[in-house]
């Protein structure tokens, strides 16, 4: 009767811990049931403006990332500028634009629950180690013994593990560097300045540096958009992630 009870007490504590278990899996899958996306700019650009006639941009994208739509975007781009309430459209030609938009797409992937806390500030709360804490715990207040607890740990690290199998709080990252060169008005000169420097061996380094005279001004900067989702997949992130990144773009014009 004794081994009867306490594995009765073993099952009690095994059931609980899988139900608490499937709450917080439960929770999870209620709380980002809904697609967020966000999208953030490291810095505002400011083109000068033009007449109608010349709001004319070049487009050029390129990506580093096997998975990502060079097609999709450059629809999700054409798209955008084309609600664009100050008229500027998109070219094909880059001899006839004003300006011209040069993208490099660094990053489209999953973010690790740490980059998700840090760039939407928000994160999977659970683990393995909350849930074996939880049957330790509750098995050593049933008075069980210690073969018991650390039954008890196991079981709640599998239900945890088992429940987070089924729902996963997932976040895609999307990160583009973006280059816009405006022409300058007429009369105007831009001299630019660069140095470049190349590692050519162990023992040092060698450096460049040139001077030109250019009629483009230039300006940089970051694109960061992320989407949050229960279960995401890239396939459902990835029009929206393209539509708000398209969109910052569009209104630098």
């Amino acid at each position: 009767m004794p081994a009867v009870k306490h594995l009765f007490r073993f099952l009690l504590v095994a059931t609980l811990i899988a139900t608490i278990a499937g709450c917080a899996a439960v929770q999870t899958s209620i709380a980002k049931r809904k697609l967020d996306v966000q999208t953030r700019v490291s810095t505002a650009i400011f083109v000068d403006p033009v007449k109608r006639d010349k709001r004319v941009v070049y487009v050029d994208i390129r990506s580093a990332v096997m998975e990502f739509d060079r097609n999709a975007f450059r629809k999700a781009i054409v798209e955008e500028f084309a609600k664009n309430g100050n008229g500027y459209r998109i070219t094909d030609d880059p001899d006839a634009a004003q300006y011209q938009m040069n993208i490099f797409v660094t990053k489209l992937e999953k973010a690790s629950p740490t980059a998700a806390e840090v760039a939407l500030k928000q994160g999977y709360m659970g683990d393995v180690g909350a849930g074996a804490m939880l049957g330790a715990s509750m098995g050593a207040d049933r008075g069980h013994s210690a073969s018991s607890t650390v039954g008890g740990g196991i079981l709640g690290a599998v239900a945890t593990t088992a429940a987070n199998a089924f729902v996963q709080d997932v976040t895609y990252l999307l990160v583009a560097d973006v280059q816009i060169k405006e022409k300058t008005r007429k009369g105007v000169i831009v001299r630019k300045d660069t140095q470049i420097s190349a590692k050519v061996s162990d023992a040092g380094t060698s450096t460049q540096r040139v001077s030109e005279a250019t009629n483009r001004k230039e300006y940089r900067t970051r694109i960061v958009t992320t989407a949050n989702k229960a279960n995401l997949e890239l396939e459902e992130a990835q029009p929206l992630m393209f539509a708000k990144t398209a969109y910052a773009m569009a209104s630098f014009f």
